[in-house]
């Protein structure tokens, strides 16, 4: 019984994320430093090409978001990685503030790196402006509201609230400019648009729950088999043996895997029958909640 789970077509690209981008391109002259949000259990996905662009003559901060929720050893190899761009990067918990004091520290590093050419341009004694960048649902809004002390920055669960631009003062040095989540019009692959749906910057009404669940546990079960088994309370034993039972498909060896989860987890409807949607929806919940465990889905070898 072969099911079309894996085969995801996702094109999205809403009315307003084109204004959007329209916006930053006026705006950007008006500030010294670009600081771009990223989510760091997918830093390539998570990252706008067309603001790569955009940006590229100006001095950078990538801020590594909800590290806590990605894996330890891959959030230095990342920061390395940066490094080696010759970026500044840093990892950041915008729930809880972890991170914060650093970023403002790399802010003012970067401008006294820059000092020369802000003086040609007569910026010394003046406010250092940033420009907070970043697609929806990385937390950008969240990181104005910790770096700020308050609520400045309006925040929601739904990707792109952030209302129209506004500037915030964040000590006698730094003003930050903050702009709405932005997209790009065309995804460059499945697997780019799947790890946006993953960690939620792809809203959950706009695609197929089942299907994007079954393909984070696809993705799960190969890389991170022991987090699942402990989150739960999986027979190991009895998965290694579906995974090596050559009379199944894969997605038939996943769907099964699912069923045993949905089982586990109550997710049964009239006939005994696993709720797939619901199970689905309890998998990328616990993913994106970190309850698997600490998992990053891009990994930097």
């Amino acid at each position: 019984m072969e099911n079309n789970y894996s085969k995801i077509n996702i094109n999205w690209y809403p009315g307003h994320m084109a204004k959007t981008k329209k916006q930053i391109i006026e705006d950007i002259k008006l500030v010294d430093i670009i600081v771009e949000i990223i989510d760091a259990r997918i830093p390539v996905s998570s990252r706008n090409p067309d603001i790569e662009q955009l940006t590229k003559n100006k001095p950078k901060l990538i801020v590594l978001n909800k590290y806590d929720l990605a894996d330890d050893v891959q959030n230095k190899k990342w920061l390395e990685y940066f490094l080696k761009l010759n970026t500044d990067a840093v990892l950041v918990n915008s729930n809880n503030g972890d991170g914060i004091n650093l970023a403002i520290k790399k802010i003012e590093q970067i401008y006294e790196k820059n000092h020369e050419k802000y003086i040609q341009k007569g910026r010394i004694g003046k406010a250092i402006r940033v420009m907070i960048l970043g697609i929806p649902n990385v937390g950008k809004s969240s990181f104005i509201n910790r770096i700020s002390k308050k609520n400045s920055a309006i925040v929601g669960n739904r990707p792109g609230v952030t209302r129209q631009k506004q500037w915030i003062r964040i000590n006698a040095n730094i003003e930050l400019l903050d702009t709405p989540g932005v997209l790009w019009p065309k995804f460059d692959s499945e697997e780019v648009a799947l790890n946006l749906a993953y960690t939620g910057t792809i809203k959950d009404d706009i695609l197929q729950t089942i299907e994007i669940g079954f393909n984070l546990l696809k993705q799960l079960v190969n890389k991170h088999l022991d987090k699942l088994v402990v989150r739960y309370k999986l027979d190991k034993k009895e998965i290694e043996q579906i995974l090596v039972n050559d009379k199944f498909l894969e997605n038939e060896k996943i769907l099964e895997i699912l069923h045993i989860i949905g089982k586990k987890r109550g997710a049964i409807i009239s006939g005994g029958n696993i709720d797939e949607e619901k199970t689905a929806k309890i998998i990328l919940d616990d993913f994106r909640s970190g309850k698997i465990g600490r998992i990053t889905l891009e990994e930097n070898e």
